[in-house]
């Protein structure tokens, strides 16, 4: 028997756009390494792991109503390496599709893959003791299982909700509420958040426990201006922050699969050589400070401000590099490459996302740069921390719960509070000279190299909260 099940849109490696699969594709497996037996159940997408990889079918159902008629397939994995059973959901129709997300039915794609993975669950002679959701797309199920008819066998499973990103609710109109299983008319509200259905809000409401990925972000729900801002707070006893943790198997400069140059005996050599092919495959000079970036090119990530900052910084001064690694909206991208195409000296860019140059990018540079407009977690500056690579962060969210300043005591990253242009350009002379003082620069990567963000120490605080 299963003791908890997590579903979620995304698991790394099958289908990733972000913190969620990374963090979907990791605690279960350390779940199940502490004695918690887990599998996740997801969509099956027509993306590329399902073309190299077996599954098997598991069960063919159907759902039906009043308005609908879905016939839904649960496939398994066969011989995954992932650490953890993963099953999915095959809804041609809806749910194998080439992306994860951006289509205009969305919300009844993932209505539909939590209406059907609940309706297998319930077929099962021993039930899971916890259903673990992430973010919107899984936000119903706490609904369903409390006040749904049709899943009323589940009624005693708990449930826990983790919020990735509260910018995104999955929210759609009373009319598509003819395709919901049936239930009681007087739990409307508990659906309903500013005349809507809104999957997040619903969850908030219904789950027994709800977690967010930092105690910082969920301090900044509560406490800072949001439309729910009333919500967090009127459930706050249920709430907890949880920082995640990272995959120190996947991230480990010793055994790194996508590094020509491993960590043997010597972090200084480590860098310089990964520093060297990587600067020398772009054409950048490897003897100035290397500063990267790795994300969305959006503007909740810091998007506009950073490329307002790069090109400020490097038409006045060609003492550092840049190397940003992303993809989002069009016209950042745009100045992305008209910064290229002018500094190619000093700026270089990959439009997309490449996981094995993500990895040696986090090897070779001296920091790396989060200028985060919103960050509920972060797993980018524990990745580069894990590489010896010096996080550059705007003091937010989780980025805030995870980096110290090296002015501060026993600190090792660089923190600033304004999102602008200027404070970034500040924050990257800090930079500049903390990489030209050796001594300092030795002993912050040093500090850096002790830290432990593992999954090992954070999953305890999961199994706090399934326990209780």
């Amino acid at each position: 028997m299963y003791q908890a099940i997590h579903l979620s849109a995304e698991c790394y490696p099958i289908a990733k756009t972000g913190g969620l699969g990374d963090v979907v594709g990791a605690l279960p497996k350390y779940l199940n390494l502490a004695g918690i037996k887990t599998c996740v159940i997801m969509p099956r997408y027509n993306q590329k792991w399902h073309a190299n990889n077996l599954t098997a079918p598991v069960f063919k159902g159907l759902l039906k109503g009043e308005h609908f008629t879905i016939d839904y397939f649960i496939k398994g994995a066969v011989d995954s390496d992932l650490g953890f059973d993963v099953f999915f959901v095959d809804i041609p129709e809806l749910l194998f599709r080439e992306n994860v997300y951006s289509y205009d039915d969305d919300a009844m794609r993932f209505n539909f893959f939590q209406q059907a993975a609940l309706d297998w669950i319930c077929t099962w002679k021993e039930k899971p003791e916890v259903l673990h959701c992430h973010d919107h797309h899984t936000g119903l199920i706490p609904f369903m299982v409390k006040h749904c008819y049709k899943f009323s066998s589940l009624n005693g499973v708990k449930t826990v909700f983790t919020i990735h990103n509260a910018l995104y609710t999955g929210a759609f109109y009373w009319a598509d509420s003819i395709y919901l299983p049936e239930f009681p008319y007087q739990s409307r509200g508990l659906l309903e958040w500013e005349n809507v259905i809104n999957p997040l809000a619903c969850a908030i409401k219904c789950c027994n426990r709800l977690t967010t990925v930092s105690q910082g972000y969920l301090d900044e729900l509560k406490f800072g201006s949001n439309p729910m801002q009333w919500l967090y707070n009127e459930f706050w006893e249920k709430s907890r922050g949880i920082v995640n943790g990272i995959d120190t198997a996947v991230w480990n400069p010793e055994t790194d699969e996508y590094l020509d140059e491993k960590l043997s005996i010597n972090w200084g050599d480590f860098k310089s050589k990964n520093k060297k092919a990587i600067c020398d495959s772009v054409g950048i000079d490897p003897e100035l400070p290397l500063v990267i970036f790795i994300g969305r090119l959006l503007n909740e990530k810091g998007g506009e401000i950073l490329t307002q900052a790069v090109g400020q910084f490097v038409s006045q001064n060609k003492s550092m590099s840049f190397y940003v690694l992303g993809s989002g909206v069009a016209h950042l991208e745009d100045q992305l490459k008209h910064l290229t195409a002018i500094f190619g000296r000093n700026v270089a860019n990959y439009i997309g996302y490449n996981e094995a140059l993500a990895h040696k990018l986090y090897a070779a540079a001296d920091f790396l740069i989060m200028p985060s407009l919103v960050e509920p977690c972060g797993l980018n500056q524990m990745y580069a921390m894990r590489y010896a690579t010096i996080p550059i962060v705007r003091s937010v969210g989780g980025l805030k719960d995870t980096v110290v300043d090296f002015g501060d005591w026993e600190g090792y990253g660089i923190r600033f509070s304004n999102a602008n242009a200027g404070d970034i350009i500040h924050s990257l002379y800090r930079a500049f000279e903390l990489y030209h003082d050796k001594e300092k620069l030795n002993q912050v990567r040093e500090r850096l190299i002790r830290l432990d963000f593992s999954w090992t120490k954070a999953v305890n605080h999961y199994i706090e909260i399934y326990k209780n």
